[in-house]
C-alpha cells in the first residue's frame, strides 16, 4: 500500500498533522511513533496528573541514552583538552512526544518574535499570520477575545490568585512591591508584569496533543493508521525523491511507501533523520562515509534552546502546596525586560515553582527559575556520532555563546536576590540558594522507593531545628555558592551561571525555514526540505529563532498552518 502521507513522529507537530491531514477522507495517512501509545482511557495517570515532576523523568517515555553538552565548546580546542561534561536532556518517547511529559505551560511568544521569523526569511509567518493558527489549536476556558479560541482541541486555563498557595502568593507580592504589573492574561498582549501561567490542563487533567487531536473519533477514522513502538532506521529514496521509510517495530523490518514523508521528531532527531539519509553538510556526510543526497549546510545547525538558572529556599509550612487546590506547581511567572544591549521587551521570563520535585524533600523547596525569554546563543549543532540508526546523535548547545545571555543571568540573580528580602518573601521562605540540576538532584530525583524513603527522613529532619535544617541544606543541597556571594561578586556570579546553566528542554532552530538566498536554511517556508522532494520536515527545528515562550503552542501552531497549506495544495 501507497500512503500519501507519512509522519515520523507522534509528538505535538505529529499528532497536529495526524488529525489534520486525515480530516480530508482521501487522504490515507501513516503515523509512527517511537514510543508507546496513550490511548483514551489507558493513558497512564503519571502522564495525566497535573503535576509533571513525575512524568519528566520517568525512563519509560524518554530517550534514555540521550547525552548533550550545553556549555560552549571550542571547535579549535586541543584534541586532548577535556570536553564539557556530558548531560541527560531529557527528550519524550511517546504519543504526545513534549506535549506528554512537559511542564503543560502554554505561551506562544512575543509578536516580535514572530517579525523576526520573516525577517529572517520566512515570509508569510508574521504574528498577523500564526495568530490564526494559535487561536484555532486552543479551547481558552477563561478569556473569550481577539487573542483567544474558545473550540480547539488544546484547552488552555489559569489558576488565579485567590487559588495560589501561600509562596505563589508571596511571589506575586515582591513583584507588585518591585513595580511589576499584574497581567490576568499572559497571552493577551504581550507586556511585561506577572500573572498566572497559561497551562494545557482541564479540569486538574493533562491534555497532551496526543489527547487533544488523537481522541476516539480521529483514530476511528479509516484512513488513518497509528503505529507505535515503531522506530524509523531511515528513508526510502528514489533519486532525490523521498518514496517512503524502513521501520523496525518488535524486531520485524518494514518498508512503507508513500507520495509525501513528513519528519516530525524534534529538534534533535529530525536533523539527525536527514544526515542520515545524506542530507546535510557534504564534508561532515563524507567523513561519516555517507553519500552526499544533499549538500545542505544548514541540517543540524545553530541549535538554540533557552538558558536557564534556578535560585531556590526551604518553603516554611503554611507556604506549601496542599495538593488539593490543585496539583500544578507552577501558578504565577514573571515577564520582565533587561534593558541590556539591544534585547527585545519582555526578553526575560522567571517561574514561579513551588514544589520542585515529586518527593517529600520537593514539597519543601521552591524556586525562581530564570531563563533568557529571548536569548541570542545561537550556535548549537546536532551531528551524528555514527551513521547506525541506533546510535545517538551528538548534541552541542552551546548556551552562552553570546555575552548577553551571561550578563542578562547575572542581572537576573541580582534581581531575584532583591525578591527574596521582601516581607512577603520572608515569611514564606528562609535560606535561599543558588541551584544547580545536577547530577545529584537527579539520582535524588529518580522515581523508586528507595528515594522515596530518603526524602521522607530528610523532610522530617529539615523540619526540625533551624541549625539542623541549615546544616542539611548546605552540606547535602547547595553546591558551593551562597546568594550573598553571587550577589557582591561578579566572578562568582558569572562562574556559577556558566557551570549551572542548562536549558529547558525547549531545542529548535536545527532544520531552520527560511528563503532561497540563504544558504543555512534547510526547508521552504512550507517545511519542504532543499535538494529532494517528498520531504518535509514539520516541528520546532523549523523555527527560524526559538520564540519568547515554552515551545509546545508554537511548535503546535506551525503544524496546523503548514497543515492547512498541505490541505490547500501547498
Amino acid at each position: 500500500m501507497t500512503w500519501d502521507y507519512i509522519i515520523v513522529g507522534g509528538g505535538s507537530a505529529g499528532s497536529v498533522l495526524a488529525n489534520r491531514l486525515s480530516a480530508r477522507r482521501s487522504n490515507r495517512v501513516l503515523l509512527l511513533e517511537a514510543g508507546r501509545d496513550t490511548p483514551h482511557g489507558k493513558i497512564p495517570e503519571v502522564i495525566l496528573d497535573s503535576y509533571p515532576g513525575a512524568a519528566y523523568l520517568d525512563e519509560r517515555f524518554l530517550w534514555t541514552d540521550l547525552r548533550v553538552t550545553t556549555e560552549v565548546v571550542s571547535h579549535n580546542a586541543p584534541p586532548e583538552e577535556m570536553r564539557p561534561r556530558l548531560r541527560r536532556y531529557e527528550q519524550a518517547r511517546i504519543l504526545g512526544g513534549g506535549s506528554s511529559i512537559n511542564g503543560q505551560m502554554a505561551n506562544r511568544g512575543a509578536p516580535t518574535d514572530y517579525a523576526q521569523w520573516e525577517a529572517r526569511g520566512a515570509r508569510g509567518w508574521g504574528w498577523d499570520s500564526v495568530l490564526p493558527y494559535f487561536r484555532k489549536l486552543e479551547r481558552d476556558m477563561d478569556f473569550d477575545d481577539e487573542y483567544h479560541g474558545r473550540s480547539g482541541p488544546i484547552p488552555v486555563r489559569r489558576i488565579f490568585p485567590d487559588l495560589w498557595c501561600g509562596h505563589a502568593r508571596a511571589a506575586g507580592e515582591a513583584f507588585a512591591a518591585a513595580g511589576y504589573a499584574y497581567l490576568p492574561d499572559q497571552n493577551g498582549a504581550f507586556r511585561d508584569g506577572y500573572f498566572p501561567i497559561t497551562s494545557s490542563n482541564a479540569y486538574e487533567r493533562r491534555v497532551s496533543a496526543a489527547i487533544g487531536y488523537l481522541d476516539p473519533g480521529t483514530r476511528s477514522r479509516e484512513n488513518l493508521r497509528i503505529d507505535t513502538d515503531t522506530h524509523v532506521t531511515g528513508l526510502l529514496f528514489e533519486g532525490t525523491r523521498c518514496v517512503g521509510v524502513r521501520a523496525r517495530r518488535g524486531g520485524e523490518e518494514t518498508e512503507h511507501r508513500a507520495s509525501e514523508v513528513i519528519l516530525s521528531c524534534g529538534a534533535v532527531h529530525s536533523p539527525a533523520q536527514l544526515l542520515r539519509a545524506g542530507i546535510g553538510p557534504a564534508l561532515a556526510l563524507r567523513d561519516l562515509g555517507i553519500e552526499v543526497r544533499a549538500n545542505v549546510p544548514g541540517v543540524g545547525q545553530r541549535l538554540m534552546d533557552h538558558p536557564s538558572v534556578a535560585l531556590a529556599g526551604f518553603l516554611k509550612p503554611a507556604a506549601r502546596m496542599d495538593n488539593v487546590t490543585t496539583r500544578r506547581h507552577v501558578q504565577v511567572a514573571l515577564r520582565y525586560s533587561s534593558g541590556i544591549g539591544d534585547a527585545p521587551a519582555g526578553d526575560m521570563f522567571v517561574v514561579v515553582a513551588s514544589k520542585s520535585s515529586w518527593h517529600a524533600v520537593g514539597e519543601q523547596i521552591g524556586s525562581y527559575i530564570l531563563f533568557v525569554n529571548r536569548t541570542f546563543s545561537e550556535s548549537g549543532q546536532v551531528k551524528l556520532a555514527s551513521p547506525d540508526w541506533h546510535a545517538e546523535p551528538t548534541v552541542e548547545f552551546n548556551l552562552l555563546s553570546d555575552h548577553r545571555d551571561l550578563a542578562r543571568l547575572v542581572d537576573g540573580i541580582r534581581r531575584l536576590a532583591q525578591m527574596y528580602a521582601h516581607p512577603a518573601m520572608r515569611a514564606a521562605i528562609e535560606h535561599p540558594f543558588p541551584a544547580c540540576w545536577g547530577e545529584k538532584v537527579r539520582q535524588v530525583g529518580a522515581i523508586n522507593r528507595k528515594n522515596a524513603l530518603i526524602t521522607a527522613i530528610a523532610a522530617r529532619l529539615l523540619d526540625g531545628p533551624t541549625a539542623l535544617r541549615d546544616y542539611i541544606i548546605e552540606r547535602f543541597i547547595m553546591d558551593g555558592w551562597t546568594l550573598d556571594q553571587l550577589v557582591a561578586d561578579d566572578d562568582a556570579a558569572q562562574e556559577f551561571v556558566r557551570t549551572a546553566a542548562v536549558g529547558v528542554w525547549h531545542a529548535s532552530c536545527s532544520c531552520r525555514m527560511g528563503d532561497a538566498s540563504d544558504p543555512m536554511a534547510v526547508t521552504d517556508t512550507e517545511g519542504r526540505v532543499r535538494g529532494v522532494q517528498g520531504l518535509r520536515v514539520v516541528d520546532a527545528s523549523l523555527f527560524p529563532v526559538v520564540p519568547c515562550a515554552n515551545t509546545n503552542l508554537p511548535t503546535m501552531m506551525v503544524a496546523e498552518k503548514i497543515a492547512d497549506t498541505m490541505l490547500r495544495g501547498g
